[in-house]
């Protein structure tokens, strides 16, 4: 199994900080987009890498445990997790069931270590002494825009043991699928033995991590960063949506951390009812200014009636 750096993937070292972490993800994920890089063929396999390498490093459990397999690699060796380290192995407790499972944007590697879990599926399986082949289960990365548009994906399913030719299919993303939603294949799982019929896929949905939008139950926050001129005189700005950018009006006076909503801009749900985007406004204070600039500053505290330290 390749091992996958996950640090090197971001581009920050091993002791970086949560704050180095996301800000390196948000720099990479807004470069390799596939929506900002559609004419770059390995774009979004990068996109992919990174929402992987974040998935894991944003998560103090599972970056902990990261850093425990990664103890036990060696560059240009085969990996191998430490003795005793329990993963999410593909077909734990199937013997002799192990798979390759292509086109869902996650690697084999989390797969087998931060996964859903592979292998005999919860949801399905056939009764005690009957050769229906075993389910499988395993995650399926989905950017916002296939929630907001829907999508038709390419799987490939490939039996490690080399029984058998690789099958490949379509997975129809669904308009509104919800997060940790399991999409379900009939008969796109284990072959079963002796005629009797094949097991089931359930690919657990996990939303890929987007540079400018937060995910909040159906609605999306982002964050605008504003002049401290435009929140004392408000005004018209644009933001960005899933749907392009909208201007919207800025009310003057408005205050840090206050949200302005737009609605229908948030993400769809199954049942054809849209989400709104909230705008969470962040007042951006210079710090680095000309000598004008500072003289123009001391002039306004001169002349305004605004006072520091008053209860307001």
């Amino acid at each position: 199994m390749e091992y996958k750096d996950y640090y090197k993937s971001l581009g920050v070292p091993k002791g970086a900080s949560n704050d180095e972490i996301r800000k390196a993800f948000r720099k990479l994920a807004r470069k390799y987009h596939p929506d900002v890089s559609r004419n770059d063929p390995g774009a979004e396999d990068k996109f992919k890498e990174i929402n992987e390498a974040y998935e894991v490093l944003s998560d103090p459990e599972k970056r902990q445990k990261y850093d425990t397999l990664g103890s036990n690699w060696q560059q240009g060796g085969g990996f191998r997790p430490p003795p005793g380290w329990q993963g999410r192995g593909a077909g734990r407790g199937q013997p002799g069931f192990d798979f390759d499972l292509g086109g869902t944007g996650f690697s084999d590697f989390f797969e087998q270590f931060f996964g859903g879990g592979r292998g005999h599926s919860p949801f399905g399986g056939g009764h005690p002494g009957q050769a229906r082949g075993n389910d499988v289960q395993a995650d399926i990365m989905v950017t916002l825009e296939e929630v907001v548009n829907g999508s038709i994906r390419s799987i490939t399913l490939r039996d490690r043991s080399g029984s058998g030719a690789p099958k490949q299919f379509k997975v129809k993303i669904p308009k509104g699928v919800v997060d940790g939603q399991k999409l379900r294949l009939a008969g796109k799982g284990e072959m079963g033995h002796g005629g009797s019929r094949a097991g089931d896929l359930f690919l657990i949905v996990r939303y890929a991590r987007h540079p400018d939008f937060k995910v909040k139950t159906g609605n999306l926050l982002f964050d605008l960063s504003l002049a401290p001129w435009d929140a004392v005189l408000g005004g018209q700005l644009q933001v960005p949506t899933l749907h392009g950018h909208v201007q919207i009006r800025i009310p003057a006076g408005s205050q840090n951390g206050q949200k302005l909503r737009i609605k229908g801009k948030g993400l769809p749900s199954s049942d054809g009812r849209e989400g709104d985007l909230h705008v969470r406004l962040k007042v951006d204070i210079p710090k680095d200014i000309s000598s004008e600039e500072k003289k123009l500053w001391e002039e306004l505290r001169q002349t305004s009636s605004f006072q520091s330290g008053q209860d307001r």
